[in-house]
């Protein structure tokens, strides 16, 4: 029985209680009395019943009206108040709905295509845009990319990247709510709009000519104590040109530290770039050292090299230094809430839109760094993912790595033949046939490339260290440890390698073999691709010995010579584990000279070197840096490259 009824019962009750009027006559009582008994005989019954209705009223107000105590909190933080959707089990009915809406919307759209066909009558483009969502859909969706399960995480950041179709205040009010997952998910979407990123914060202007000061002021705050020799060695001739740099713009005549501005200005035209570039580098040696990363990031680090990028627009060089330190910053989970409150994942995602595809790779890194959603693997310093760059739905299969060699680089070894060679120039032209073709013609191949400096020569000032990092020795073992927290050797992999790269994977593979933690290295390597390289040594490291008082060979060099023991050593126990693993070997050899420079003309690797003596060799007439540089994407050299890959990973790839 409700508690209206029981009101009303309780009111007759009243009523039928009072004593019943005597027929016989009686005193007449006083008027004033008699008129207040009649009020209180209708009165009270309403005044009994009306409470019990309003307290009843009360009680059922406040089981549906609740005061959120934190919304009023975060207002008083002047942050967003999220609104409270119905829990999934209660949103079926919404859920029918909108279904219902956008049917109709789309049977309507057909209506007025046909009646438009029919009648031959303009169509109304308005009438015909997709149907926008509401605004309780978004919300859900920010509040299902918060989620404590990563799947539905996932999924609700590839649900609103798809929207392409939202009001701009829809876009910004993502940027404004979302959180730092969901925007580091977004930054690592294809074809993402740009309006679902905040603008960096705005800091405080600088001058040019400030620039070098306050890069001196952060790698003056860094620690120098427990770092090896070559990071120090690059602060310190940062500190110093950048002292020189300042001297010589102010006038002064003093100079610290030898004749090194002279150098700085005979190697570029605007000498505080030079001076930058410098600094610059010396901080990315620094945020290579865990420790030195969170001193970066408390005095600032950050916000300069946030205010350096957008001043350096005009140079990509400097660009790629500070993207490639952001890069190595991200390594460290802990700074990753720094990195993304200070704007940097808005700025990664659009250099992700670039054409030049070393700025793409370089905040492809960083960003994948950042992205602890569905990546596992972290890439260090001088290890570049290729494809795929974004996040995909696509199972990745297997690995193709790419190895450089002598005065290579990660990017521009692997470009196509250079447009000035080309006979047939068209628009078509690749920076890195790699990342354009293979992972074209390989979607579900995970496509790396590593970088490491080389010289010819030791003209140049080097780290005191340098030549012991230089050797295959050390190079081996750094990559070696690089590659696996990349993930490398957890699927099949196949090698590609150019010149002395092709050393450096020997090398890698047998110091693998050694290590029980790596050896799934070696047990997963399916296939190696040599581009002339030098198993019994090279014709260049002779000339250089015989000139050594004009060139100064440098390790890498000497590394190379002809016949030299630790090379016969190396290609020996190569030869065996190859062997015992069954490792199919595709080799590459050149047949014509090189051109070293302006008066050098030298056959870099001989056949009989480039000839490992297993599985199949091939001569080609061409010399020793267009061995890896296919005319185009039909050419023989890309063909039979891609044929072998295919073959060497077919199990993997049909399953």
């Amino acid at each position: 029985m409700s508690l209206r009824v029981r009101c009303v019962c309780c009111c007759r009750g009243l009523v039928a209680g009072l004593p019943a009027t005597h027929t016989h006559p009686r005193p007449r009582p006083r008027p004033r009395w008699t008129r207040l008994k009649k009020i209180g005989r209708y009165a009270l019954p309403v005044v009994v019943g009306g409470c019990m209705f309003i307290t009843y009223e009360i009680l059922a107000l406040g089981e549906n009206v609740t005061l959120d105590t934190q919304a009023v909190e975060r207002e008083k933080l002047k942050s967003y108040i999220y609104i409270q959707t119905a829990p999934l089990e209660q949103q079926g009915l919404q859920e029918i709905t909108r279904k219902v809406q956008k049917g109709l919307h789309r049977v309507v759209k057909r209506l007025l295509q046909a009646t438009a066909d029919i009648l031959s009558l303009p169509l109304d483009e308005n009438n015909m845009k997709p149907e926008v969502d509401d605004d309780s859909g978004l919300w859900l969706l920010l509040k299902r990319a918060r989620s404590t399960i990563k799947a539905v995480r996932v999924h609700a950041v590839q649900e609103l990247a798809k929207k392409h179709h939202w009001h701009d205040y829809q876009y910004r009010t993502v940027a404004q709510a979302c959180d730092q997952k969901t925007r580091i998910g977004l930054a690592r979407t294809k074809d993402i709009d740009l309006r679902f990123f905040l603008r960096p914060p705005l800091l405080k202007a600088i001058e040019d000519s400030y620039i070098e000061d306050e890069l001196r002021r952060l790698l003056a705050c860094l620690p120098q104590s427990e770092v090896d020799q070559c990071v120090q060695y690059f602060t310190s001739l940062a500190l110093r040109e950048s002292n020189q740099s300042m001297s010589a713009q102010r006038g002064g005549l003093w100079c610290f530290g030898g004749n090194g501005l002279p150098y700085a200005q005979s190697l570029s035209s605007v000498p505080s770039e030079k001076v930058e570039s410098f600094c610059l580098q010396a901080l990315a040696k620094h945020s290579k050292v865990p420790s030195h990363c969170d001193a970066i990031v408390t005095n600032g680090g950050l916000q300069l090299l946030q205010k350096i990028y957008q001043l350096r627009q005009d140079s990509q060089k400097i660009q790629r230094n500070i993207i490639r330190t952001i890069g190595n910053l991200a390594l460290n989970e802990r700074l990753h809430s720094a990195i993304a409150q200070s704007g940097w994942i808005g700025i990664l995602a659009e250099v992700m839109k670039s054409p030049h595809v070393i700025q793409a790779s370089h905040a492809a890194r960083a960003l994948a760094n950042l992205d602890r959603d569905t990546m596992e693997e972290k890439y260090e310093d001088g290890v570049y993912i290729l494809h795929p760059q974004y996040r995909t739905n696509q199972p990745i299969k297997a690995d193709v790595l790419f190895i450089h060699g002598l005065l290579g680089a990660a990017f521009k070894t692997w470009r196509q033949k250079d447009c000035s060679d080309m006979e047939d120039k068209n628009g078509d032209y690749t920076e890195c046939w790699p990342k354009a073709w293979l992972a074209a013609d390989c979607p579900n191949l995970r496509i790396l490339t590593v970088e490491y400096d080389t010289q010819l020569s030791d003209w140049r000032s080097k780290c005191p260290v340098e030549n012991e990092r230089k050797s295959l020795a050390y190079r081996g073992r750094e990559l070696l440890t690089k590659l696996k927290a990349a993930g490398v050797g957890d699927r099949p992999v196949v090698w590609v390698a150019h010149s002395m790269g092709g050393l450096l994977v020997k090398k890698i593979l047998l110091d693998a073999s050694e290590d029980p933690e790596m050896k799934s290295v070696v047990q997963n390597t399916q296939g190696i691709v040599f581009y002339s390289v030098p198993h019994c040594g090279s014709h260049l490291a002779e000339y250089s010995v015989n000139a050594r008082f004009l060139l100064f060979p440098s390790v890498e060099v000497m590394e190379l010579s002809k016949d030299s023991p630790s090379l016969t050593e190396l290609n020996d126990n190569f030869t065996k584990l190859i062997k015992e693993q069954e490792v199919n070997v595709l080799s590459f050899g050149e047949k014509l000279p090189t051109n070293i420079g302006s008066m050098i003309k030298l056959h870099v690797v001989p056949l009989n070197s480039a000839d490992l003596g297993i599985g199949d060799f091939i001569p080609l007439d061409v010399n020793h840096l267009d061995i890896c540089k296919p005319r185009n994407r039909d050419s023989f050299i890309y063909q039979h490259s891609l044929k072998f890959i295919k073959d060497a990973l077919a199990q993997e790839l049909k399953s």
